[in-house]
């Protein structure tokens, strides 16, 4: 734990100070704030609680005059959009609009003829065996002034020639009785003929429109028929699909009303029923010999508009469902019965959101306001001091880093200088031979410290500004070939090699050869540096998407994924090379990064650890005029 003493040295005090600060006057902030806001709370409450009740009675004003013009609508014989009116007699249920029904809730009439009008031609197809003699036989009844006969007639000549196997003259026969407005065994004649012409020309084309026209309501049908020919249809066509589930919900309606009706002989009146898990409004007008139902939802008498701001209503059933809008969980809530409010349901309304007076509001946003900008000025000044405390702290750290890493490098070329000029100059060289490897290793070490210091002295000009680049348009072979030819003979001593490979086309660029030429050497040499155990690491250049790319890959250590954007911060250095000893000032990377941007270019770095790692410098191409 740090001694309390330690607390008041800058620049902790000033921390210390600025939280002491803002704790007190956000304490005192929200002391004033909480006392004002405890006093308008009970009469906002009150206040709230009252615009409930308005609301309550606004809403059930509205659904009561609704109520009463879809009354006076069923009465009628009028619909709204969206609504569905039944029409029902003694024998038969029409809708407005039309069309609406998939089926009816009875059977249809049964028109065709019952006596021995088609006897004499049957005998002769089922049990005399002469189709001919039937077909003489259905041709004369064909030409009958009686529709029904006409029907059932071309029915039996179809069936007969189909039966015989002259498929194109029964297919003729069934288009001329689906041309007949009559029924045939108790289904329109113009359905039973296109469900048989569908099953000679097996067309699913055919059988497609068949489907659409009883998904339309095209004919009265009976629930049995209506299944039987929408599987029929849809085995035909290869659409198994079940019937529109609203299509079927309106007829499954229309099914209740119509056998319903003797069970409510009132002339007036209403329900609501759930039919297929929907709640449905009923509301009729009529006995239930002569009646017209209005077929409704329970939320069509409430539109958004009416609603008051921050207000949502629900109806519930007597079983506590809920029929229309939604029952909030609120502990603020008006509820009017049924009874109190005249309407076929409970009615709940309650507050979406805390309701509040305009004054109140401004205070609590002032209060939050508040409060929002000290905790934001604590958190932010504590962030930016401690991270300036931090950085403060790092960049000593990496400066004397840098100072003992500059130093080694320097002492280990001075300390060889030395030993070789005190033997060279004490004659202690036993021969001349001998004597001309010392004076080798004296310029490969003045050398390799010349270029130390020149590489620290242009790292100091571009981080002051004060480096002037020369351009002038290149080849990026003529660059990289010549760095490659003066760093290889460095490394080859180490058994290490440098493999070469670029466009065939010029790749032509302007910039500072010097300059790019230490950023090309500053790469390979991390390069060979970080790949110990891989003899060989390789340069490519080429145009990538109207630039030029120079690119060093190795197969190294590799740069872990938390220090991919590090690395180019000047004196920083990877954990893989202070783990694996390798030397360095730490600024090489920063100068590649000053030198490209420079140029108008960019550096991309991709690495895996244990896997090497790839810089891509990326230069515009030079324009020529």
């Amino acid at each position: 734990m740090m001694p309390p003493r330690a607390w008041l040295k800058p620049p902790k005090a000033l921390l210390l100070l600025l939280f002491l600060l803002t704790l007190v006057s956000v304490s005192t902030l929200a002391l004033f704030g909480w006392r004002l806001l405890e006093q308008q709370r009970i009469v906002e409450a009150q206040r709230s609680q009252e615009r409930l009740e308005q609301a309550a009675d606004r809403i059930s004003a509205i659904v009561r005059g609704a109520l009463a013009e879809s009354g006076d609508r069923a009465g009628s014989g009028l619909a709204s959009p969206g609504d569905l009116l039944l029409s029902l007699s003694p024998s038969s249920l029409d809708t407005t609009p039309s069309g609406q029904l998939l089926y009816y809730p009875y059977a249809p009439p049964e028109p065709e003829i019952l006596d021995k009008t088609f006897s004499d031609g049957e005998l002769f197809e089922f049990v005399a065996g002469q189709p001919n003699e039937a077909l003489r036989t259905y041709e004369s009844l064909a030409k009958s002034d009686i529709v029904s006969v006409r029907a059932g007639a071309w029915l039996r000549i179809a069936r007969v020639l189909r039966n015989t196997g002259r498929r194109d003259e029964s297919a003729a026969a069934y288009r001329k009785l689906s041309g007949i407005a009559a029924s045939v065994a108790g289904a329109p004649a113009e359905l039973v003929a296109r469900h048989a012409l569908c099953e000679i020309s097996r067309s699913s084309q055919e059988a497609a429109v068949l489907k659409n026209d009883l998904r339309s309501g095209r004919w009265q049908l009976s629930r049995s028929q209506f299944e039987f020919y929408w599987s029929e249809a849809g085995r035909l066509s290869g659409n198994l699909e079940p019937p529109p589930a609203e299509a079927t919900r309106l007829a499954e309606i229309a099914s209740f009303v119509w056998n319903n009706r003797v069970n409510r002989p009132d002339p007036r009146g209403h329900e609501t029923v759930w039919i297929r898990g929907a709640p449905v409004f009923l509301i009729w007008r009529g006995t239930p010999e002569q009646r017209r139902v209005l077929v409704t939802r329970p939320d069509s008498f409430v539109q958004p508009s009416a609603l008051a701001a921050g207000v949502s209503y629900a109806f519930v059933d007597a079983e506590g469902h809920a029929l229309a809008g939604e029952k909030r969980g609120s502990s603020r809530a008006v509820i009017r019965t049924a009874a109190e409010s005249e309407l076929p349901w409970t009615l709940y309304v309650s507050a979406t959101q805390p309701m509040a007076e305009g004054g109140l509001i401004a205070q609590q946003r002032f209060l939050l306001l508040g409060l929002s900008v000290m905790v934001l000025f604590l958190l932010f000044g504590t962030h930016f001091i401690g991270r300036a405390i931090r950085r403060e702290a790092e960049v000593q750290r990496m400066q004397s880093n840098f100072v003992s890493t500059v130093s080694h490098e320097f002492r280990s070329p001075l300390t060889s200088m030395r030993q070789l000029s005190e033997m060279l100059a004490f004659n202690r060289v036993s021969s001349e031979e001998r004597r001309q490897v010392y004076y080798e290793m004296l310029v490969k070490e003045t050398t390799r410290l010349q270029r130390l210091i020149e590489g620290l002295l242009n790292f100091g000009r571009m981080e002051a500004g004060a480096r002037q680049y020369q351009f002038e348009e290149l080849d990026a072979s003529t660059i990289v070939e010549r760095v490659v030819s003066e760093f290889e003979p460095q490394i080859a001593g180490a058994g290490k090699r440098i493999a070469t490979s670029g466009a065939d086309a010029p790749c032509l660029i302007d910039v500072d050869p010097e300059a790019i030429s230490v950023a090309i050497r500053n790469l390979l040499d991390n390069a060979v540096k970080y790949s110990p155990d891989q003899p060989t690491v390789w340069v490519e250049w080429g145009v990538e998407r109207d630039r030029v790319a120079i690119r060093v890959r190795d197969k190294g250590l590799g740069i872990a994924a938390s220090e991919r954007k590090t690395i180019f911060r000047k004196f920083m250095r990877g954990s893989a090379a202070v783990s694996a000893n390798v030397k360095g000032s730490g600024v090489g990377l920063a100068m590649v990064l000053h030198i490209v941007a420079a140029h108008g270019g960019e550096i991309l770095v991709a690495s895996e650890q244990g896997q090497g790692s790839t810089f891509t410098l990326l230069l515009p191409q030079a324009v020529r005029v």
